[in-house]
Order: C-alpha cells, then structure tokens, then sequence
C-alpha cells in the first residue's frame, strides 16, 4: 500500500503536480514527513496540505472488513472472485477457483519442466470470451528469454478450445489480444514496465506474464557470495516493489517465472511413494534436488509458489505456498493441448517434500 503512486490518487491536478515537482512519488514518501515540512517542501497552506494527506491516508488505508463483509463482496463478484482458471480441475479448487488477481504467483521449476508451457495456456484462458471460461481481455506476455512461440500457442488454442478456434477469424482474435515484449536487458525491461504501467493500472489488460524474472537479474558465477547478494538486491527491489503496486491498483492476475539452483541434499520421498528394492533407491539417486532462485526477499514478496518438478518418471505441480490452500501435489503431463492433468486429487506434503525441487537426471 505504501508504495501506491500519488499520481494516481485523484488529488487536483495542480497539487498532485506539486508533488511530483518535489519528487514525492508515492504514498511513503508523503506520510512519512511531519506536516510543517511537507508544508515547507510543497510551498502550500496548511488546509491544502491537510486535504491532500487525508486524501492519501484514505487510499492507502483502506477501512477494515469483517470476515462477513468479505464473504459478501465474494459472493457478488461471482464464485471465482475474478481469478483465472487454469483448467487444471484440482489446482483451480486448491486456488479458491483459479490464480487470484491482485497478488504475485510465481512458477518455479527447472528447464524444460513445462513452465513456459503453462504461460502460454495462461494466455490463451485470459483472452477467452467469459462464456468460455476466460477473461475476455488482453494479455501482456514478457518474453525475456526468446522462449514465446506463436505457432506451439495456436497449437494450445486448436487442442485445447476446439469450437473456439475452427470458428473463422477466432484464432486471429484471440492472437490479437496477446503482446509479446521481448527486452533484451534489465534496462529494457524496468523500460517496458514503464510503458505498460498506465494500462495496467487502468485495466486494460487482464494479465501479466514475465517469462522469466530471473533471466533477467543474472550474476557473474565467479562473484563472491557478498557481492552477487548486493548486486541482486536493487533491480530486485524495484521490480517486487512496482509489481506488488501494480497487482494493488489493477486487480489482475500477475504470473512470475523463476529458474531453480542447486542443493546438496539426501534424497527423500513422498509418502506415496515405495521404498522397495535397489533399483529404485538407484533412481532416487539420479534426481537433482533445487531451490528457487532469486532469494528470501523474492520468496517472501510472491503470495503464491507453484513448483513444477520431475521424479520417478513423473511430472509434478505443488502448490508450496498459499494462503488459500495446504502443500498439494498434482500429477501432469505436457501434450499438444499444453499442460494436462492426470489427477484431480491432490497429494497432501509434508516438511521438506514442500520446499525442495526435485528433477529426475537421465543415466547417461
């Protein structure tokens, strides 16, 4: 709430200009100054000043609501309360409905597990009539590592939303609702959240997609540990700080790739999972255990982590972190219709199955 632009505040044009003159950006930076000084800074009269930060105040502060309240303003807004559906039966359910608007989700998994994939479906839902299931709006789609491929995203659309898609002019339709921004720095990306700022805020878009925020804030591998941490720390701050304010004002769905580093760790298994015999304690042993990437402070900045994970010759979604829902475990596949279910029951996790990223290594 804190990091919520003055601009953006419904102040009179001539006093929110004054701000901006003065540099006082945001709701802190005019809350934390006494009066006198703000009254000083901005050069206006004390009932101007008292006007303008009770306006501020009120925004940033919103009134509480009761757990009544809240289950009212659901019940209106409709079962899913504005969330997207991945048409993953079960994940939906874990969800309260779908990945929910205003908030960070974050998909984390190694190479090649699908995460790209389950963008692209993403995509597609997002820009599908809401007879359909979807959000009948734009999608902005931040390709940061060239991995956007228009033709596997027709191939979604075609397998996934048949009817949809033969209908004439459809797949162009829905094509047209998806930008693609591909930057090829960390410069160029703060540049084009920049430039969408204005859009999201003002709803014209009904999803953000970055794929993937770790591609952007790489290190040099051979930095000490204290200077990779300190170089990190300020591009990632801004970008959590101007997507955590962004989720606030537009109220859409923001979905955040991350890449995985390795972890020295026994292998462990789920509870589903048998012990038995020599070859599968081999198996174990070809498995790679990760982390996510990007740290505490990204970690803790995402309200929700979905890992996509790989063992025992099976691919895995979990939902690590939630506060809609305990440590679940889905079994998926990765077809010509994208990400597909192979159960909608979910495995409950426990202690370290949570945290830890798993993906199956082939013997070479």
């Amino acid at each position: 709430m804190a990091n919520k632009l003055i601009s953006q505040m419904g102040l009179p044009l001539p006093i929110a200009n004054v701000f901006a003159a003065r540099s006082i950006i945001t709701a802190k930076d005019a809350l934390s100054l006494p009066e006198s000084d703000l009254m000083a800074l901005l050069d206006l009269g004390r009932d101007q000043v008292l006007s303008a930060i009770a306006r501020i105040s009120e925004i940033t502060c919103p009134p509480y609501q009761t757990v009544l309240s809240l289950m009212e303003d659901r019940r209106s807004s409709g079962c899913h309360g504005g969330r997207l559906r991945t048409l993953l039966k079960g994940l939906d359910e874990a969800l309260g409905g779908g990945i929910p608007p205003g908030l960070l989700t974050e998909l984390v998994g190694p190479s090649g597990i699908g995460k790209t994939q389950f963008c692209l479906k993403l995509s597609l839902i997002a820009a599908l009539p809401t007879c359909y299931g979807g959000l009948n709006g734009r999608v902005i789609y931040i390709d940061t590592e060239s991995k956007f491929s228009s033709r596997r995203i027709i191939e979604i659309g075609e397998n996934s939303f048949p009817q949809i898609f033969q209908t004439e002019g459809m797949a162009q339709e829905m094509a047209g609702r998806i930008v693609v921004l591909r930057p090829a720095s960390l410069s160029e990306f703060t540049q084009s959240l920049e430039k969408i700022k204005l859009s999201l805020i003002q709803r014209e878009v009904n999803l953000l997609i970055i794929d993937s925020m770790a591609g952007l804030i790489s290190v040099n591998p051979r930095e000490n540990e204290s200077c990779t941490r300190g170089s990190r720390q300020q591009p990632l701050g801004w970008t959590l700080s101007f997507l955590k304010s962004v989720a606030e004002f537009s109220r859409i769905p923001i979905v955040v790739t991350n890449q995985v580093r390795g972890q020295s760790t026994e292998a462990f298994h789920y509870p589903f999972e048998g012990l038995g015999g020599d070859d599968n304690v081999t198996s174990e042993r070809l498995e790679s255990h990760l982390v996510a990437a990007l740290g505490i402070q990204w970690a803790h900045a995402v309200t929700i982590r979905l890992v996509l994970e790989a063992h025992s010759g099976q691919r895995y979604i979990k939902v690590a972190k939630s506060p809609f829902s305990p440590p679940l475990a889905f079994p998926f596949i990765v077809d010509s219709s994208g990400i597909v279910p192979l159960s909608d029951d979910g495995i409950e996790l426990t202690g370290q199955e949570i945290s830890t990223i798993r993906f199956q290594v082939q013997q070479i």
